[in-house]
């Protein structure tokens, strides 16, 4: 039953809830979703299972993301815990393969500016990297690792 109404979804020009992100800011708001107060799946934080790293994640990065570690905050919101006020996401530039999107949000009534660079995957964009004035999510799960 589910294959014939994923057909007909497909026929129909309905896009599968796995189709993946259409723009990069709406990839980056739907990883700001999961820091909300609320619904329990969408408030402990993006996922770290293959699936969500799969859809968030270039194939590179999604393997650090999984991977078993003791890191001492979220870097996403940059603390252990979070209340984030509104998320303002805009595009800096767009350059060659990659996007740079900008995402500025109140965490605990602390300023935090994060830059996410993306890229255009086969299906969807995806993340390939996020930095802040002083790190990248590359550099941070790498330090981390078991």
């Amino acid at each position: 039953m589910r294959v014939a109404l994923s057909i007909l979804a497909l026929l129909a020009g309905i896009p599968s809830a796995t189709a993946g992100f259409r723009s990069p800011e709406s990839l980056v708001r739907n990883v700001y979703a999961h820091y909300g107060h609320g619904v329990p799946e969408l408030s402990n934080g993006l996922p770290r299972d293959p699936d969500t790293a799969r859809q968030f994640f270039d194939p590179s990065l999604s393997k650090d993301w999984t991977a078993p570690k003791q890191e001492p905050y979220d870097f996403l919101v940059q603390s252990p815990s979070w209340k984030l006020g509104p998320v303002a996401i805009s595009i800096q530039r767009r350059q060659f393969d990659k996007t740079y999107v900008a995402a500025a949000f109140d965490n605990e009534g602390r300023r935090v500016t994060m830059n996410f660079i993306v890229v255009k995957g086969p299906d969807a964009w995806v993340i390939w990297d996020v930095e802040t004035p002083h790190d990248s999510l590359r550099l941070f799960l790498e330090q981390f690792r078991n």
